[in-house]
């Protein structure tokens, strides 16, 4: 029986792409590269913010210092300004106050744990707890994240489940042999869900319920 539910949060409760986009876009033009689209980014995001700089850039201008400067820029301008648009996806709030009575809780996230945190207590403070990019830990689609949040809530991989709208997420539930519930809102759609063999899609938070049942849940 499921009594634990893992989250993703950019793409599955919050969609965070246009602070993502701006912050990229201060730390590209800043440093004097050509400045990226909201769907350009929107498919370099959901491997840690290192990486979604080092993809923002031209190829031809990567290499580790320029990235630690984009970086550094990026993270200066995004601890700012990344609530200026972020918001949950409609219906997000009522589905977490619902599943927070029911199971216990966690965001497990690529983002670096400052900003999953600061997002957390904002939005969502009943979620129990928050995995962020830690340098002690590999990041997604590792399933040293999904690890570390079962042992502190006390809980068992046969009874979790990961709930993600990326491949990132599918193969992090994967490497750490739990099902995965992906959501069609997010940042890749229906069709990249079931091309990339999500065990359950639902279309909206109110769903959620459903699935879980429909994979083992109570």
């Amino acid at each position: 029986m499921i009594d634990t539910i893992l989250f993703d949060l950019d793409g599955t409760l919050l969609n965070t792409l246009d602070d993502l986009c701006d912050s990229a876009n201060f730390a590209l033009a800043k440093n004097g590269y050509p400045l990226r689209t909201l769907e350009e980014v929107r498919f370099m995001v959901g491997e840690g913010v290192r990486l979604l700089c080092e993809r923002a850039l031209p190829p031809a201008a990567v290499t580790p210092a320029t990235v630690d400067r984009v970086l550094a820029d990026f993270s200066a301008h995004y601890d700012l300004n990344c609530g200026n648009k972020t918001r949950p996806y409609d219906g997000v709030d009522v589905m977490l106050r619902e599943v927070c009575g029911r199971y216990k809780t966690a965001i497990v996230s690529n983002k670096y744990q400052r900003a999953v945190d600061d997002l957390k207590n904002t939005l969502f403070p009943y979620v129990t707890l928050t995995v962020g990019e830690d340098p002690s830990r590999a990041r997604k689609p590792a399933p040293d994240g999904v690890f570390y949040a079962l042992k502190v809530l006390g809980s068992k991989a046969e009874n979790a489940v990961y709930v993600g709208d990326s491949d990132i997420d599918i193969l992090t539930a994967r490497n750490a042999g739990l099902p995965v519930i992906g959501v069609s809102w997010g940042f890749r759609g229906r069709a990249f869900l079931e091309e990339h063999g999500a065990d359950e899609i639902i279309d909206a938070p109110s769903e959620i319920a459903a699935a879980i049942g429909r994979i083992g849940g109570k």
